[in-house]
């Protein structure tokens, strides 16, 4: 392998580790708050490509008003699926959450096939042109996107973290994560605080479908099923719980998955499939991940 094709792979990599890493952190903020993991999060990933390509090609909206009304319009799907079928269950057990949770990524996807169609629909009419233009730099080929891509997962991800460390909501969801019903007696809006960070973590993933779908102009009904998993397994490899380890986690897996296609071409119908044996060893080796913090309950 040549050096440019090999600095090629390193942007790949970048690039979509960033963008599991953009999905993990919905994963990893609900469950630090709630001990839930959010099983309909890869279908609110999905959902975001298709209002993104609605609002572009049914609205005819200019592209930068299209990407402010996906991330605003899936934040609100996000929270409206907290208040529906997870708000109700604060009080059950834990399992019954997360059995809604299979529910309600089972009905999002139901109701997907039948307002769009299972036919795989084409995003061309979203990429911008100046993102995915090819580039030279000497003899490395590589698009905007594969720079645009990363930068801008990495300032979301800080905006993310001065967020949560220098205001008060930010100090209301860490309070939360350790004893949500001290927080609760201390006057804290634990409910608003919980729609907040679904709103984030569900504004984070479509964030990270917009760039998707440029990235892999095609998109249906079940395409949030394996980057969600993937993204689960990002945040465990982190440290679920912890935003930093969702990111690092999004990045390492980006990087086995691309360099195993890179180095291992025979292999790369099995790209999927060492996703899985890195979550195994992770767990057998390290369960609480890198930065994760042992936990009074099992994942």
């Amino acid at each position: 392998m040549s050096f440019a094709m090999f600095i090629q792979h390193v942007f790949n990599a970048l690039s979509l580790g960033s963008l599991y890493g953009l999905i993990a952190i919905g994963y990893t903020m609900v469950y630090g708050i709630l001990r839930l993991i959010n099983f309909a999060h890869g279908d609110i990933f999905m959902v975001s490509t298709y209002i993104v390509l609605f609002c572009v090609t049914l609205f005819h909206l200019p592209w930068g008003l299209a990407v402010l009304v996906t991330i605003a319009g899936t934040a609100l799907f996000g929270v409206i699926i907290d208040r529906i079928a997870y708000r109700p269950l604060r009080s059950a057990p834990r399992i019954s959450a997360l059995i809604s949770a299979i529910g309600v990524s089972f009905f999002i996807e139901n109701v997907c096939i039948v307002l769009f169609t299972g036919v795989p629909r084409s995003m061309d009419a979203v990429r911008n042109e100046l993102l995915v233009r090819t580039i030279k730099l000497g003899s490395i080929s590589i698009t905007p996107l594969a720079i645009f891509v990363p930068v801008c997962s990495f300032l979301l991800v800080a905006g993310l973290i001065w967020m949560l460390y220098k205001t008060k909501p930010g100090l209301a969801m860490r309070a939360i994560s350790k004893d949500i019903e001290t927080t609760r007696l201390m006057g804290v809006k634990v409910d608003s605080i919980i729609a907040l960070t679904f709103a984030i973590g569900s504004g984070l993933a479509a964030a990270a479908g917009i760039m998707w779908g440029m990235r892999y102009p095609q998109i249906n009904p079940f395409m949030g099923v394996m980057p969600g998993f993937k993204a689960f397994i990002a945040a465990v490899f982190g440290g679920i719980g912890s935003v930093q380890g969702a990111m690092a986690g999004g990045l390492i897996l980006g990087f086995v998955e691309i360099m195993i296609v890179a180095f291992f071409p025979e292999l790369s119908g099995y790209r999927d499939a060492f996703a899985f044996v890195l979550l195994i060893l992770v767990l057998f080796v390290r369960p609480t991940g890198l930065f994760g913090e042992e936990l009074e309950d099992k994942i």
